[in-house]
This record gives structure tokens, sequence and C-alpha cells, in this order.
């Protein structure tokens, strides 16, 4: 008994730092994620002659900002919620993991196909960096130290597409209706249906492969 008590003397205020730590980093985490999108709206408006409206429905079309205001959203939740349904969404290790395995791929594609193809200056290249580096590297170092991934399910990697897959029927159905792509490489105007499907594709399969990779490093992990 004296044993078991002093076990739990030492180890309770290593409990107690750690969830402390993990709620500062998903405090400034959020803090810096929310300021980025609050910047590349700023500029993406700035860039449509401040016509609001059609800031938004542009902003919105594109899967990094989708992404961070997901990433951005979870880390405000785990900081503020003191309990509630949704902060236990969002503090569930498969919740975790999908959102990093999202927002890992945004800067893989961005840092692979896109990096460079406009020229970015000024704070729209300080937001660019935010959103397609730095908030993958938040998330990924959140998932690394602070997330508990003993209990990830390799099923889980194929429920972990419906918002990638969701996100390719907007952009589909969205291009049918305005004739616009928020991406190059699934702009159906300039490259046409058999390869903007192909990449598509290519993308899910990323999302996929990544997924497993997270989840058999978590288990891994655990082992050790």
């Amino acid at each position: 008994m004296l044993i078991l008590n002093l076990i739990s003397i030492i180890y309770f205020p290593i409990i107690m730092k750690y969830s402390q730590a993990a709620k500062i980093y998903a405090t400034v985490t959020a803090i810096v994620v929310w300021f980025s999108i609050l910047l590349q709206f700023v500029v993406s408006l700035k860039q449509a002659h401040y016509h609001y409206i059609e800031t938004l429905k542009i902003f919105l079309s594109f899967f990094t900002v989708t992404t961070n205001i997901i990433v951005a959203s979870c880390f405000m939740v785990i900081s503020i919620f003191p309990k509630g349904k949704i902060r236990d969404f969002f503090r569930r290790a498969a919740t975790i993991t999908a959102i990093t395995v999202y927002i890992i791929v945004v800067g893989l594609i961005y840092n692979f196909l896109l990096r460079g193809l406009v020229l970015q200056e000024g704070w729209s290249r300080v937001a660019d960096e935010l959103l397609h580096v730095v908030s993958p590297l938040l998330m990924l170092i959140f998932w690394i130290f602070f997330v508990d991934k003993s209990r990830l399910r390799y099923r889980s990697a194929t429920h972990w597409l419906i918002y990638p897959l969701a996100y390719i029927v907007f952009v589909i159905v969205r291009g049918l209706l305005i004739n616009e792509y928020p991406y190059p490489f699934i702009n159906v105007v300039n490259i046409g249906y058999p390869k903007a499907i192909l990449n598509a594709f290519f993308c899910v399969v990323l999302f996929w492969l990544l997924s497993l990779l997270l989840i058999w490093i978590g288990k891994r992990k655990n082992k050790l």
C-alpha cells in the first residue's frame, strides 16, 4: 500500500504536467492557426478588391482552408471546452489522427506539387507558409507527443476517407455549376475529366496510405 501511495505521488504530477502541457500547446496552436486563416482571408479579400461574398465563396472552396479550420477548431475545443460531447469527439485519438492525416496531405501536395506555381510575396507568403508548413508541423507534433495511439484501428483508415471524398464531390459539382476549380490538378477545364479523376484517385490513395502509416506508427510506438 505504501509503495502504491509513493507511485501515485510521483506519477500524479506527471499526469497533471502532461495534461497541462497539452492544453497550453493546444491553446497556442489554435491561436496560430486561426491567425493564419484570418490572415489568408484578409490577403484574399484585398486581392478580390474587398468583395466579401465572392471572397468567402472562393476562400471556402480550398481544401487547405477548410482543413485548417478543422485543425483550429480541434485545438480550440481541446483548450477551451471543459467537458461535453464535442470535446470528447475532438479528444479521441481517431479524430486527432484523421485530422493529422488531412493537414499533412495539405502540406505534402502544396510543397511537392503547387509550391512556386504562384509567386507569393509579403503577407501572402507568410499566410502560405503558416497554412501549408507550420500548421501541419504543429498538428503532427501534437499527435506524436500528446495522443494515446494504442487504440487506433486499421479499419478507421477507410472511414477517414469520407471527408476528402466529400470534398472531391463538392469540387466536381461546384465546377459543373460555375466552371471553376480551386486546384490545377483537378481543373477539368484545363486537363479534362480523365486526368482530373485520375489525380483525384491518387489523392484519395495518398490519404488512405498515410492513414495506415500513422496507425502503424502509433501501434508500433505503443509497443516500444
